[in-house]
């Protein structure tokens, strides 16, 4: 599999060995109008010629053999010590003979890297979680870039053609985001700007939305964007949906990190997640897309089970 911040996706791949293969193009040009150096162009070209569209997917960068890797056995001698004594890297290192670099990398990978996530009495790492729909709904707003006609960088490269007109944007969309901290179920709108007036139109139409699901909204958790905590207009919405004001700490974007893990499945599933002809196109994708990952979308955080079943269930 390729990583996140890999230059071309699989599509991206196959549209530069078309363009040589088929269309003529010289590799130096190819390579430029999807951004990427002609080495990396021969490469796919290489792959694709020896194995075909297989060729074209991403590999894993891992070695193929580890031998100074730690074994099992002492992995979870690491993690047993770690929920036995509760105590960091500096003395757990020392102590079982590892450099303490390798005891955090261990702890990190298996969640026990924050004492803050294990149950105290038990040493068992623990999820932060409500215990019930509606006790708090993560409220976030992610700007994201339209698409020109005929389609966007992401997938058609940083060439001439997909960056015609270039200093006249396309202008952005708005994703209005609300996610149940309990159910991970999600609502989501999208507007033409963040003002206040629209943060708080659409936290009453979330409410109402979750209202018909015979969930009731009692806090609400936003970051310090003015929208939400100088506006007035928000407050009165929080006012009359009967729900309290819950803001993250500075520059901690991890307390609302639901709805921030939200937007970036959302940005692969659907966003980035096939090649749009229009921004109307992409637009219309997002109510399907919503729909499936409510009601029959597995989330691991729920042990394989939508969002809707904790919903329903309640």
């Amino acid at each position: 599999m390729g990583h996140r911040r890999a230059r071309l996706t699989p599509f991206g791949r196959y549209l530069l060995v078309t363009r040589i293969l088929q269309e003529g193009w010289s590799v130096s040009a190819a390579a430029e109008s999807l951004g990427v150096s002609r080495s990396t162009a021969h490469k796919w070209l290489r792959r694709f010629r020896e194995e075909g569209l297989e060729g074209l997917e991403g590999r894993s960068s891992a070695p193929h053999r580890r031998p100074h890797a730690l074994s099992e056995r002492e992995v979870d001698r690491i993690c047993r010590a770690r929920r036995r004594q509760k105590v960091g890297p500096h003395r757990l290192g020392p102590e079982l003979g590892h450099p303490r670099s390798t005891v955090y990398a261990v702890l990190r990978r298996r969640g026990l890297s924050r004492l803050s996530h294990l149950d105290r009495p038990t040493g068992v790492p623990v999820r932060y979680e409500r215990e019930h729909p509606g006790e708090l709904l993560h409220i976030d707003v992610k700007k994201l870039g339209r698409i020109r006609p005929g389609g966007g960088w992401r997938k058609l490269g940083q060439s001439s053609e997909s960056k015609a007109g270039k200093g006249r944007g396309a202008g952005y969309d708005y994703l209005h985001v609300a996610i149940d901290d309990h159910s991970r179920y999600a609502f989501v709108e999208v507007h033409s700007d963040e003002r206040g007036d629209t943060c708080a139109g659409f936290v009453l139409r979330a409410a109402v939305h979750l209202a018909d699901l015979g969930v009731r909204v009692e806090r609400v958790m936003t970051d310090q964007a003015k929208n939400y905590v100088l506006s007035r207009v928000f407050a009165d919405a929080l006012s009359e949906i009967g729900a309290r004001h819950v803001v993250t700490r500075p520059y901690r974007p991890q307390t609302n990190g639901k709805a921030e893990r939200f937007n970036r499945t959302m940005l692969d599933e659907w966003a980035y997640s096939r090649l749009y002809r229009s921004n109307g196109a992409r637009l219309a994708a997002l109510p399907p897309w919503i729909h499936t990952y409510n009601r029959s979308r597995p989330h691991t955080a729920l042990g394989g089970l939508p969002p809707i079943s904790r919903v329903q269930t309640t």
